[in-house]
């Protein structure tokens, strides 16, 4: 039966008043799981987005999970997230810890705790968090009776620098693993087994790593024969009994899960404010610096009747007028042209707009953009990656020239104006003319663009380019790559600037600072996890957060634990070295990323395998799991 916890609201109250944007903490949205809902619920579960509520109640996995999770009745999920800098200091000088979302329960309350590690750049995040709920930092300090505290999402593929603070790690997608980690704890209260013990057996159920049975050793400990040039750490199990690694969970029949998770509308505006329908999972274009399109194969469609019947729904429940089809490459689904075309049908005349995160950078992206926008042409947002075809072959972007000409031009002569271009700098291979490249190609597209819109209309054209430091992560084929050191680093940008079209084209790029300590908490070991928590004491958090982040206290952490920030981002791996996450099995094979490093340097390409054939990644060969595709894929 339901059992009531403490509830805080009357001590949150006042403080309410005077936090900015108080709408974050209010709770009770419409849609959100009441107590009187789950009345036979004795599990209590909270999922928790450590950033604002603003960019957590947007994301779509937590939305999933705790929809998952709360379809299950003997478990009520309530949500929380971090709470800006004026409320967590006013809670702390009050002595009030941070509380759940739907019930205003402190956290060190519930039984199970989950954060989600979306970025690298939330790992002081995550600390900020247990300590504003008064539960321990480390696992290891964790008593009987304290909520076992669970982790997962991209970062998990590399969960070294976040060990020491979960009792659990999950590997993989959650829908099925955190409801069956939840029911077998729940079976195990009252039996007498020890909080060790059930972490123990938890180790054994496909896609938990539990950090406490691993060990890391160097040096003189390292397997005979395992001699490198630079130092390298290997994480083994403890005992016999342990998984040596830890194999991934992949959803599979995924049209057969629900499209729309449990909706709730908030009261204040949220940075992705509308309705998101996850039209597929996966992504095979390759990439080789795109961690998201290894860890999430096979590619998975859900039909064209699935995904309009849950936007319906949706639009219905919600009352939103805009919808998000959401996936890591949304363009790509086979039957994308006919859902279109049945969106627009169907909604004609009632003023709700889809939307597509990306397009594709060809003239079919274009097309697909002309059916979602109709007669509303905003801004249109491509990718090219590289100035120079010799550098999109190194990072098999599967992107020419005339792919970006023809889509520019077909998109300026339909009516767009505005346009926005992505690129990256500090790329494996790449050499001065390729960064030189990036402003000669964009003065080609600024002059394509203005030469496709009526004279008159010349004026109106705007472009703007943004550019990103290449961060290497684990489980790509650049994860033995290191980042540029700061000089080449600031080289290149002059010599971007120099070559950078003078008028007509605004140019911005990413602060390398955050993405120096990106780097480090992408392929760092698990001595990283004192410097995230060094740098925490020091004040670090919201770090993704430009006018939060503070560069000063990750150098003072670096300096007290010996972790050289700039090194370790430098830093590139031997290829037969061990690796700081070989104990996690992410499905891809290393021989396939090294094959696909090896054809990098020969700047050869590999073609998507949702197109053609297999492409050997190893996803479906070592497991039952393959692409699921409603129709054949458009070239």
């Amino acid at each position: 039966m339901f059992e009531e916890r403490t509830d805080m609201w009357e001590q949150y109250a006042p403080l309410l008043a005077h936090a900015e944007h108080p709408s974050r903490y209010l709770g009770q949205e419409w849609g959100a799981v009441t107590p009187s809902e789950k009345l036979e619920a004795d599990y209590h579960a909270v999922m928790i987005y450590p950033d604002v509520y603003e960019i957590g109640q947007a994301n779509q996995a937590v939305a999933i999970l705790y929809d998952r999770l709360n379809a299950d009745e003997h478990v009520f999920c309530e949500r929380a997230y971090l709470p800006w800098t004026d409320l967590a200091a006013a809670m702390r000088e009050a002595g009030l810890p941070l509380v759940s979302l739907e019930t205003y329960t402190p956290l060190s309350e519930f039984d199970f705790v989950g954060i989600t590690l979306p970025h690298e750049l939330a790992a002081t995040n995550v600390l900020e968090t247990l300590d504003l709920s008064g539960i321990p930092l480390h696992a290891s300090d964790r008593r009987e009776g304290d909520p076992f505290v669970f982790g997962g999402g991209p970062c998990a593929y590399n969960p070294e620098p976040y060990a020491p603070f979960f009792d659990a790690i999950f590997i993989g997608e959650g829908e099925e693993m955190d409801l069956e980690v939840a029911l077998q704890l729940r079976a195990w209260r009252g039996t007498g087994i020890s909080r060790k013990d059930q972490l123990r057996k938890l180790a054994h159920i496909p896609g938990v790593y539990v950090p406490s049975l691993y060990r890391v050793y160097a040096g003189p400990d390292a397997p005979a024969g395992a001699e490198f040039e630079l130092p390298y750490d290997v994480v083994e199990p403890i005992a016999e009994d342990i998984p040596e690694r830890v194999e991934r969970r992949i959803i599979t029949n995924f049209d057969a899960c629900d499209a729309l998770p449990r909706q709730i509308v908030p009261y204040s505006e949220l940075v992705h404010d509308r309705l998101s329908i996850e039209i597929l999972r996966g992504c095979a274009r390759g990439c080789r610096f795109c961690q998201a399109g290894m860890i999430y194969r096979p590619v998975r469609e859900r039909t064209a009747d699935t995904i309009v019947s849950a936007i319906a729904m949706g639009l219905a429940c919600t009352g939103y007028d805009e919808v998000s089809l959401t996936s890591l490459s949304s363009t790509d689904h086979s039957t994308i042209t006919d859902q279109l075309r049945r969106l627009n049908k169907r909604f004609h005349g009632t003023g709700v707009g889809v939307s597509i995160p990306s397009q594709r950078v060809d003239a079919f992206g274009v097309e697909l953009a002309r059916l979602i926008a109709g007669e509303k042409k905003g801004g249109l947002t491509l990718a090219p990656e590289a100035g120079t075809q010799h550098l999109r072959d190194v990072i098999n972007k599967g992107v020419t020239e005339e792919n970006l000409f023809n889509a520019v031009t077909t998109a300026f002569e339909a009516g767009w104006r505005r346009l926005k271009l992505y690129f990256m700098l500090g790329l494996p291979g790449e050499t001065d003319e390729d960064v030189a490249g990036i402003g000669d190609l964009c003065r080609r597209v600024y002059t394509a663009a203005k030469d496709s819109v009526p004279d008159n209309q010349r004026g109106n054209v705007r472009m703007s380019v943004s550019v990103a430091l290449f961060v290497p992560k684990a489980v790509t084929p650049f994860q033995w790559d290191g980042q540029l050191d700061r000089e080449t680093l600031m080289h290149r940008i002059n010599v971007l600037r120099d070559n950078f079209p003078r008028k007509g084209v605004d140019l911005h790029w990413h602060d390398s600072m955050t993405s120096y300590i990106e780097a480090v908490l992408s392929r760092g070991g698990r001595e990283c996890a004192e410097l995230v928590e060094r740098a925490w004491k020091h004040g670090a958090r919201f770090d993704a957060w430009s006018e939060q982040f503070d560069f000063d206290a990750w150098l003072a952490a670096a300096q007290e634990t010996g972790v050289d920030i700039f090194q370790t981002a430098m830093r590139s791996y031997e290829e037969e070295a061990p690796l700081p996450w070989d104990h996690i099995d992410s499905g891809v094979r290393k021989s396939y990323l090294r094959r696909e490093r090896a054809k990098a340097h020969l700047a050869q390409t590999t073609p998507d395998c949702t197109f053609g054939p297999c492409t050997g990644c190893g996803v479906c060969l070592d497991r039952p799991v393959d692409n699921e595709l409603e129709g054949a894929r458009h070239v």
